[in-house]
Order: structure tokens, then sequence, then C-alpha cells
């Protein structure tokens, strides 16, 4: 159970309720996130649109997405978003087994050169984006628009605080997730 009280889209506003339930029912199964949400309205009504919004543009991959949201979610240990997002990843073409090794990104062998450089540039802009090198840009540059990579630095850190807010709220896996991954371990 979440630190803090799960509220139902049924007390919000029309408008906050309907952010609510469109993400719950569309995005995937986030409904225990979005329910720690909506003690903040600005927040409901921001976040979850963005990432609506991310999704639909499909500006970056999915398979590039999942990759960084993965290795962010693995190095800060938040097994909330790894359960939700390796099964987004799976359909993608990298196993169980394979998301599980993400972080052993340089002889992985599911991996191709642009999968490796996304866990790269992942790994290195969570954990030291003030000692990026321009030979890593260069070497996004290469496979990705600036936008693309725009937005993969984006969903990098957006994802480290949702990893952080997860974990600080103690916000649970929906029985969806953890039914997914459970099926994916078979």
């Amino acid at each position: 159970m979440a630190r803090v009280r799960s509220i139902p889209s049924a007390e919000l506003p029309p408008a906050e309720a309907a952010i609510y339930d469109t993400f719950a029912a569309e995005y995937g199964p986030f409904a225990n996130q979005v329910a720690v949400f909506a003690h903040v309205p600005a927040a409901l009504r921001h976040l979850m649109p963005l990432l609506m919004e991310l999704r639909a543009a499909k500006t970056l991959p999915k398979r590039y997405l999942e990759l960084a949201i993965i290795t962010v979610s693995k190095l800060n240990e938040c097994d909330y978003c790894v359960a939700h997002h390796t099964p987004f990843l799976v359909p993608e073409g990298i196993s169980a087994e394979g998301v599980a090794q993400i972080l052993d990104y340089a002889d992985h062998p599911e991996f191709d050169v642009v999968d490796k450089l996304v866990v790269e540039y992942s790994i290195a802009a969570w954990t030291h984006p003030h000692r990026l090198r321009d030979a890593l840009f260069t070497r996004l540059r290469a496979h990705f628009s600036e936008a693309q990579i725009v937005e993969l630095t984006l969903r990098i850190t957006l994802c480290g605080f949702f990893n952080k807010f997860n974990d600080a709220l103690g916000v649970e896996e929906e029985t969806e997730a953890s039914e997914r991954m459970a099926a994916l371990a078979q």
C-alpha cells in the first residue's frame, strides 16, 4: 500500500478525472501511480498528458524508449518501473532474460550497435550528466535526430523522477503488471 491514500478519480473535478481515467485506461497499468499523483492536480494535469502526448507522437522508436526507461529503472532499482516497462520491451525483440541483463550491454547478445548506444547514453546521462563527452553525441547523431536526442534525454531524466517518486511514496505494482511479468517468466 502506498504511503499516502490512493485517490479515486470519482473524487476529482471532471477535467482531472478525465485525465486520470484516460491515463489509467490507455497508457498501461499505472492506476496506482495516477491515484497518488491525484493528490497534486497540477501534476496530474501536466505529467499524464505529457506522457500520453509523447507516446502518441512516436518521435522516438519504442524499442529505444523502453531500453532507456528500463536502464534507468534498473540503475535506480525501481521494481515498479521495471515490472511495468519490461512487458513493453519484450515485443520489441528483447527477451525477459535479456531485459534482466540490460546493464551488461557491451556484449549483450540481443543488442545491436544502436541498442548498446542507447543503454550507454542512458547510463551516462543518468549517472554523470556533467561528464558527457562530445564523442558520445557524435555517435548519437549518427542514428538519431536532434529531436530524438532531446526526447531520449527527457525520457531518461523523467524516468529517474518517476523512479524516485514511486519508491519514496511506496507506489505498489498493479496486479495486471505483476501478472504480465509472471507470464514473461514462464
